[in-house]
């Protein structure tokens, strides 16, 4: 047995070359085999608000979109290549950046409006401050008689 100081295997990162498997899930390819752990998510509650924080490490604010629809806030995170770098010096051997996109929704009810989500972005991190809303009071329980 081998060390795997170089990952899960050593030939691994020699001997990685796409299958038809891999093509199925090209648009989930934003960081590799890791892409499916991204976006991860911290949610704190305080009395008046809730405060999400959504890791997105290496995107620029331009790349990332908030849209709030039917009561679902949605996070997209969308990256291309720079198909125009070019190395100083010998050729590229190896790529481990990739292009794709991803997103995730959240409900936070049919109350709240663009205008009341607070959103900053800083150091790779997307921090929304979301203001507690009343929910609107259903009517009281009252019988229906059946006639008949």
């Amino acid at each position: 047995m081998l060390p795997s100081i170089f990952g899960e295997n050593l030939f691994d990162d020699w001997f990685d070359f796409p299958t038809f498997r891999d093509l199925q899930n090209v648009d989930r390819k934003l960081y590799g085999r890791h892409a499916p752990h991204e976006m991860r998510t911290d949610v704190h509650e305080h009395e008046d608000r809730y405060e999400v924080d959504i890791d997105l490490p290496g995107f620029k604010k331009d790349e990332i979109s908030l849209d709030l629809d039917g009561g679902y806030l949605t996070v997209r995170a969308a990256k291309g290549l720079d198909k125009d770098e070019k190395s100083k010096e010998g050729k590229v051997i190896r790529r481990e950046r990739y292009a794709g996109s991803m997103s995730r929704s959240f409900y936070v009810g049919e109350e709240l409006t663009a205008e009341d989500v607070g959103a900053k972005f800083e150091n790779g991190v997307l921090s929304l401050t979301l203001p507690k809303k009343e929910a609107k009071k259903l009517p009281e329980h009252r019988r229906i008689e059946i006639e008949g």
